[in-house]
């Protein structure tokens, strides 16, 4: 899929300018108090650039480098990569890494598992990985469940919505799993 950048931007800028609350994802991932977070998949740096205005540590990762270009317009303090989440290798570890923006939906057609391997072995000890995505697609909560197990992640909490609505079924979940701590 080829997106164009500064056209999913003036999206978001256009729902801002309207007064729509967009930062529902940065918010969430503020309640976890983190030093650092992984913006995996981070399209044009809406959360990332939330999260860094709250003095978080944060490191955006996108494959698409027409959504990566506006990032570095919009915050070139930010540091940013271009990477294949199926296969990342940043070197390092977070507090906590997000998918925001059905993330999981976006990675073709078979590489689920290896996109969750990819970025939960960037996430810290005891730390979490979120991912909040349309359960309607073809990808369910229960396999992205098992592809968290099989990184060694624990379900934590699910949720309905970004601003923690109880998750009773649906067709969108935000699903919180945690990392072992350290041996």
């Amino acid at each position: 899929m080829t997106w164009d950048g500064e056209d999913y931007q003036r999206r978001f800028d256009r729902l801002a300018d309207s007064g729509a609350d967009l930062h529902g994802e940065a918010d969430f991932v503020r309640a976890y108090r983190p030093g650092s977070v992984l913006d995996a998949g981070c399209g044009t740096g809406r959360v990332a650039i939330e999260l860094a205005r709250h003095d978080i540590e944060v490191v955006g990762v996108d494959v698409d480098t027409s959504m990566l270009e506006v990032a570095r317009k919009r915050a070139p303090h930010i540091t940013w990569h271009r990477r294949d989440l199926t296969t990342l290798a940043l070197g390092r570890r977070f507090d906590l890494v997000i998918m925001a923006g059905n993330v999981p939906l976006f990675t073709p057609e078979g590489t689920q598992q290896a996109l969750v391997s990819g970025v939960a072995g960037h996430v810290a000890p005891a730390g979490v990985l979120i991912a909040g995505f349309s359960l309607d697609r073809g990808y369910t909560a229960e396999d992205y469940d098992a592809h968290c197990a099989a990184a060694g992640l624990t379900l934590l909490d699910r949720y309905a919505t970004w601003d923690r609505k109880p998750f009773t079924g649906g067709d969108y979940a935000v699903s919180v799993h945690r990392a072992p701590s350290a041996v």
